[in-house]
């Protein structure tokens, strides 16, 4: 067989598979969406670490007013995108729980109450300190939504403290009941002890009077002096 026809009838070297721009710009979508989502988790968890702890509005980033489930929807959403189960991210299990924290403040009656409380006294003061109406048009603005945060987060910490201040007297004032009731209980025991001990030594008392008596007897006796 000639080398031509040898040549002709060799198998032809495997093609290599072409990707299409199509697959390609997939593929690089999926790697930044991915890229965004990590940005996405870290960023969130940050911001939760990094909001007022006495505000649950603002770390669910809710504002007063809204219903229950809104404020379900809203964990569920923030906690599938930072749950430590979801990411990497070292900090993940404390922002969980400042979120689970949040969560369940908004839903306990007292404590929502009180916090709906704190954010009307500081809407008043700032209409008070402004000199408005309560239908004042800047009461709608996002300026005044910035104001009203941070000054709701002024009364929030008034209020820690006066908490503390107060939990702080309550504990001295137990305290002082405390050692009151065992100053108490410390002078009962004395007084039963000093009881059993006169009694324990009541024969010997008896004993020792009648020992007196008998030679305060005997000594009048010696010294009496002979009639006539």
């Amino acid at each position: 067989m000639s080398k031509a026809g040898a040549a002709s009838t060799a198998p032809a070297a495997a093609a290599s598979p072409e990707i299409s721009d199509e697959l390609l710009d997939k593929e690089l979508l999926a790697g930044l969406d991915k890229e965004e989502l990590e940005y996405k988790k870290d960023a969130e968890i940050a911001r939760i670490l990094n909001s007022f702890k006495l505000d649950a509005y603002s770390i669910l980033e809710l504002q007063p007013g809204v219903t229950e489930t809104d404020i379900k929807v809203q964990f569920r959403k923030k906690s599938l995108l930072i749950h430590p189960d979801k990411t990497k991210n070292k900090q993940a299990p404390d922002a969980f729980d400042r979120l689970k924290k949040a969560q369940a403040e908004l839903s306990d009656e007292k404590l929502r109450t009180r916090l709906d409380e704190a954010f009307s006294d500081a809407r008043m003061l700032l209409i008070r300190e402004r000199k408005w109406t309560v239908d004042n048009e800047e009461l709608k603005t996002d300026a005044f939504m910035v104001d009203w945060r941070e000054k709701t987060k002024m009364v929030l910490i008034d209020n820690e403290l006066r908490r503390r201040k107060q939990m702080k007297a309550q504990l001295q004032e137990e305290g002082r009941e405390m050692r009151k009731q065992e100053a108490e209980l410390d002078a009962r025991k004395r007084k039963r002890e000093n009881e059993q001990a006169w009694e324990e030594t009541r024969d010997q008392r008896i004993n020792s009077w009648r020992s007196f008596q008998k030679n305060t007897g005997e000594k009048k006796k010696k010294k009496a002096k002979p009639l006539g």
